[in-house]
């Protein structure tokens, strides 16, 4: 069983080997297989991961003949496998259903770059997630950003170029900042290696405060651009609106997440509790930021007319949560902030690839238009409506319990008076969902002249879509299991 070991190591080189292959392929049939092989074969290998993981622990692993702090190191966790399986698992789901639309979006000559760029992300994000050395997450940071710029401008159009421009500029300053925190931590540390960093913080502490807590702004700051946190998001709307259904998926899904995970390693695994403790002002800003996401996040979106860029904005106020819970700077805080990340990436899929699909078959992304889309797409605005009611916190589904934990986080923490805050920002959340929902099924108006299931896509096409609801069913439905487990994996931090 030791040979699990291994895995992480084999799912990055599997993805990436797969990525300079693909483009030798040239037939783009080909290259969708080969791009769903390799990343359900990762799938596997993470789940198999997450099973060694929950039964024999964390384990740190050894790239090359090097030993830490000099060589590169893995450090697997309950948290990186879980992480490592909603990556993988989310991204095949994707390209499962990218498969029957992709053509319908950008051109059949670069279909092939496509999924070559769709495996590069997914490779990086994963490395991302599992190294233990800043060197590497840097590296791995660069090279997400590349290849989530290539999945937005594929399309070829102006406004894609446009938003790609965007990104990759305010995207080159978070990276910036998050180098200079490196610069600032290596000057102090002499030492890239996160365990060995925070053995020699925790000794000279006292004599680099200042320092410290510049370096701690500068990550949170460059990290928060790239994972959009208000009011850093401003690439964001853009990015996801104007991207291909299957990279907005992506994007709000997955690479969001990935530097989310990376800045909660950076404070609990790198500084340790014992000095983030020392600057309260740190979480307590990434709380109140947190906080001002979910209400400005919401309120941006109920004034939006664009189907998708409701969408997008609704992902800011979501990520607002997932910050929300790392500043609450508790227990609970943290596992209600990895349990969101669960439920954020499998129903943000759902929304972006249901809405994809409507506007693939109306050619309309304005509300307006869509009104009456539940008598010529009922089981698209069915599966849109589950993913809707999840996301507003509606009891059972995953949302709800997102939502309640963080209230049950808040008040432990002392902090009674955000549950408002939470209760504010659901009630928003449900002002721009529920009247897509509302004017899709009812009101004659909007019914007169539509022929029922007119504009329906095949079962065939709607699985991918149906598999993720199912996922966000069982997620919620196996709560209590999932949050024990990642409560183990917080301590762990």
């Amino acid at each position: 069983m030791d040979v699990a070991k291994n895995f992480p190591l084999v799912i990055i080189l599997i993805l990436f080997i797969g990525a300079f292959i693909m483009p030798l392929l040239k037939n783009k049939i080909y290259n969708k297989a080969f791009s769903l092989m390799t990343i359900g074969i990762s799938s596997v290998l993470s789940l198999i991961t997450l099973v060694y993981v929950n039964r024999y622990g964390t384990f740190l692993y050894r790239v090359g003949h090097w030993d830490s702090p000099w060589g590169i190191e893995l450090s697997i966790g309950i948290l990186e496998a879980i992480m490592s399986l909603l990556l993988t698992s989310v991204a095949f789901v994707i390209s499962w259903y990218s498969v029957y639309t992709i053509e319908k979006e950008i051109k059949d000559n670069k279909v092939c770059f496509y999924y070559t760029l769709i495996n590069i992300l997914v490779g990086a994000l994963l490395g991302i997630v599992y190294t233990n050395d800043l060197f590497n997450a840097f590296v791995f940071i660069e090279v997400s950003a590349i290849a989530a710029c290539g999945i937005i401008v594929v399309k070829d159009k102006k406004e894609n170029i446009k938003a790609t421009l965007k990104y990759l500029i305010l995207s080159s300053v978070g990276s910036g900042l998050v180098l200079m925190g490196i610069a600032f931590i290596y000057s102090i540390t002499g030492n890239l290696n996160m365990t060995f960093i925070n053995k020699e913080l925790s000794q000279t502490f006292m004599a680099y405060e200042n320092s410290i807590l510049i370096s701690l702004g500068l990550f949170t700051i460059g990290l928060g651009i790239k994972s959009a946190m208000y009011p850093l998001h401003v690439w964001l709307p853009d990015a996801h609106s104007n991207a291909p259904s299957t990279s907005s998926a992506m994007l709000s899904a997955l690479v969001l997440k990935a530097y989310v995970i990376f800045y909660i390693k950076i404070l609990y695994r790198m500084f340790g509790e014992e000095i983030i403790s020392q600057f309260p002002i740190l979480l307590f800003m990434v709380l109140i930021l947190g906080s001002l996401g979910m209400i400005m996040g919401s309120i941006l979106a109920i004034l939006q007319k664009d189907i998708k860029r409701v969408i997008a904005y609704s992902s800011v106020a979501q990520m607002g949560y997932i910050f929300f819970g790392i500043g609450l700077g508790n227990t609970i805080g943290l596992v209600s902030t990895f349990f969101h990340i669960l439920n954020h990436a499998i129903i943000k899929s759902a929304l972006f690839l249901t809405v994809g699909s409507m506007i693939e078959k109306t050619g309309q992304k304005k509300l307006f238009a869509l009104k009456g889309i539940g008598k010529e797409m009922p089981i698209t605005l069915g599966l849109f409506t589950v993913s809707a009611l999840s996301m507003v916190g509606i009891p059972i589904l995953p949302g709800f319990i997102s939502k309640f934990n963080f209230a049950i986080g808040s008040i432990k923490g002392g902090k009674s008076i955000f549950v408002v805050v939470i209760l504010i920002s659901s009630l928003l959340n449900a002002l721009y969902y529920f009247p897509i929902v509302i004017n899709g099924y009812f009101g004659e108006e909007n019914l007169e002249g539509k022929v029922f299931k007119s504009k329906e896509k095949t079962i065939k096409e709607l699985m991918p879509i149906l598999v993720l609801i199912i996922a966000a069913l069982i997620l919620g439905a196996s709560s209590n299991k999932i949050i024990e487990m990642i409560s183990n994996g917080v301590e762990v931090f």
